[in-house]
């Protein structure tokens, strides 16, 4: 089992306490002040489904004059869940439908929903699991942009299975995937990670990581962050494909193709058409779950709300 050394771990956990910190400081803020603006309400769709989608904010109809101290205290706590969940680095994987319409099982004799069919009942649980988590949901965190593009790159390799059982691997050798930790490493570091038989990735790899962290942090420069860089390419708004049959699911894109020549130009490596177009559909700048997947309507969902984009 891989284990960091204690540098990193160190450098790993302030990390993370900055982020967590800096999450609950921009949730509490954002409540603060739109109750100024106006009430809202958190409520929960009468659909017989539950997920991301079906929570949403509204502008109460009720007077704020009428609204008691405790109500004021549960509104406060509601919009900071609300917007906790928008600011969260990886709220994408708490988007997880907690019941199934009847209507999207594959049949009546089944509680399984109806997904795209590449997932198979062979499928390993933990595909199925990042199929109906995070597969197609848009990501504007540049931290999980940055993991996600660098898991697309590793495809070249492995499959998502694969890259998947590792990724808590790879999170702890390259630093929460913080472009800026990763874009400091050295010699040592890299030579570390390289030889560790648990994480399985060639120097070329962990090399060309470390490279692809120095040209998102010189993005971050020019464009104030990954996320805006990337989702400038789309216009804030992911494409929302409407594929019947997997065949029909492109390896490549013009979009990816645009993508993959603009950060060729700035230095990037291993990001031709067909891995740049895996990113895309993996951080859901392109939606991609057949159009009968359970996943699909929830994806588009959000990729209709371009409030979400920070």
């Amino acid at each position: 089992m891989y284990k960091a050394s204690p540098q990193r771990r160190e450098i790993v956990e302030k990390s993370k306490n900055v982020r967590e910190k800096e999450t609950k400081q921009n949730s509490n803020f954002f409540a603060k002040h739109l109750k100024r603006i106006y009430p809202i309400t958190l409520q929960r769709s009468t659909s017989s489904s539950f997920s991301i989608s079906s929570i949403s904010l509204s502008l109460s109809q009720n007077s704020t004059d009428s609204v008691s101290t405790d109500s004021n205290s549960t509104l406060e706590q509601k919009i900071s869940l609300a917007l906790g969940l928008i600011s969260s680095p990886y709220r994408r994987e708490t988007f997880v439908p907690k019941s199934i319409p009847q209507q999207l099982c594959q049949d009546f004799n089944s509680d399984e929903p109806k997904r795209c069919n590449w997932i198979t009942k062979k499928s390993d649980e933990v595909y199925v699991t990042f199929h109906d988590q995070q597969w197609g949901v848009p990501a504007y965190d540049d931290n999980l942009l940055f993991e996600l593009l660098a898991m697309s790159g590793m495809l070249m390799d492995y499959n998502w299975t694969e890259i998947i059982k590792r990724k808590e691997l790879f999170r702890e050798a390259f630093c929460e995937f913080d472009p800026n930790l990763v874009a400091k490493m050295g010699e040592k570091d890299i030579t570390e990670i390289a030889s560790n038989k648990a994480i399985m990735l060639q120097e070329s790899r962990v090399r060309c990581i470390v490279d692809n962290a120095k040209c998102i942090t010189k993005v971050v420069k020019e464009f104030g962050s990954f996320s805006s860089f990337i989702w400038g390419f789309m216009d804030y708004k992911p494409i929302i494909n409407k594929f019947k049959y997997s065949r029909n699911v492109p390896l490549r894109s013009p979009k990816a193709e645009i993508i993959s020549k603009d950060m060729i130009k700035r230095g990037f490596r291993f990001v031709g058409p067909v891995i740049v177009h895996s990113f895309m559909q993996a951080a859901g700048l392109t939606i991609d779950h057949l159009v009968d997947c359970f996943r699909h309507g929830d994806c588009v969902s959000l990729a209709e709300r371009p409030w979400r984009h920070i």
